[in-house]
Parts: C-alpha cells; sequence; structure tokens
C-alpha cells in the first residue's frame, strides 16, 4: 500500500472513530485534524483516511466502496448489557455488565456524572428487577477503576432491605464485580 500523504485543508476521516474533520497542521509526525465540532485532535497518517478523494480511497478498501465504509462507521454494534448463564448447580444468577461501553454505544458527550448515573440506575433497575421475579443472586460486573462505582453501588444496595452482597468470586469475575443475594419473603 502506498503512503498516503496529508495537506492542510485536506477533509479526512478516522478510520475507528466517527470522527470527520480538515487537516490543519503538522506535529512530530501526528496530524492535527480540526472536528467537525471545532476541537483540535491528533492522528498518526495511519489512522486517517482522505474523503475527497474516492479513488485514493479504493486501494485502502479493494472490496468495499467509501459509502459502505462510512455506513459502517455511523451504525452502532449492538451490545447486551445483561447476560444470564447459569452456575454449577444450574441456578439461574442474572449478571449485569455495568460497563459504560456495554450501556451506550458512543459515551462521547457524557460527563463522568452522566456514565455514573446511567450506571447507577442501570444497577437499581435491575436490582428491582431480580426482586420482582424472586431471583436469588445477582451480579454486578462494575470493573476497578477508581473504586467510585462500587461505592455507589455499596450505598445502593444497603439501602435495600433482605438484600446481603460481597465480592464476587475472584476466580470468575476477578476483583470488578459484586454478588448480591436477595432473602426472599415467603409471605410475597
Amino acid at each position: 500500500m502506498k503512503k498516503m500523504e496529508f495537506n492542510i485543508g485536506d477533509s479526512v476521516t478516522v478510520l475507528d472513530d466517527a470522527i470527520n474533520g480538515i487537516v490543519k497542521g503538522f506535529k512530530n509526525k501526528m496530524i492535527i485534524i480540526e472536528t467537525e465540532e471545532g476541537f483540535d485532535l491528533d492522528f498518526e497518517a495511519r489512522e486517517l483516511v482522505k474523503t475527497t478523494n474516492e479513488e485514493a480511497l479504493k486501494g485502502f478498501f479493494a472490496s468495499q466502496s467509501l459509502h459502505s465504509v462510512l455506513k459502517e462507521k455511523e451504525l452502532p454494534k449492538k451490545r447486551s448489557f445483561v447476560k444470564e448463564k447459569r452456575s454449577k448447580k444450574d441456578e439461574f444468577v442474572l449478571e449485569v455488565d455495568l460497563h459504560i461501553e456495554k450501556l451506550v454505544p458512543n459515551k462521547r458527550g457524557m460527563s463522568n456524572y452522566d456514565i455514573l448515573t446511567l450506571q447507577s440506575d442501570t444497577a437499581k433497575r435491575q436490582l428491582e428487577f431480580a426482586i420482582k421475579n424472586r431471583m436469588p443472586k445477582v451480579v454486578l460486573i462494575h470493573g476497578v477503576g477508581e473504586g467510585v462505582l462500587k461505592a455507589e453501588l455499596d450505598f445502593l444496595l444497603g439501602r435495600y432491605d433482605g438484600i446481603t452482597f460481597k465480592d464476587a468470586d475472584y476466580q470468575k469475575y476477578g476483583s470488578g464485580a459484586t454478588e448480591v443475594y436477595i432473602k426472599q419473603n415467603p409471605n410475597r
């Protein structure tokens, strides 16, 4: 594949992200582009493709048209954030992955507060679902990170009666998950 040269003013798109812009300058082997939203971002040349010359792009995408490649970038891939698995006892366990990448197709534009609120609301909604459907156990996968989401979950879980929780099985989930046990009231 021949090396693509970029000039100031070229329209470009980022290969692995939904970012389009105009080449603004160069710095230390990096290409500075101004996005359609007005932000300056640095990329390596191999991460960018000119969008003004479709003939030049045909070398990059021999079997695909530019239109199909750009359309693929626009469509988010469907992701499931609730996984259903069976344990050794064939007991149903609701697993809820709270990683933001599993909850929304693109987190761009979301503040940390928005992300944490969405994760907390999802955990609460899934927990209420488990209580309503008399599920004995739920696993909340929160990841390790800085512990902010785990602290938020601990606070949330502490507000429920009839619920106990602990760190999930390290061998299966690592240190980034919490097991929640729901004591069922036989009078319900």
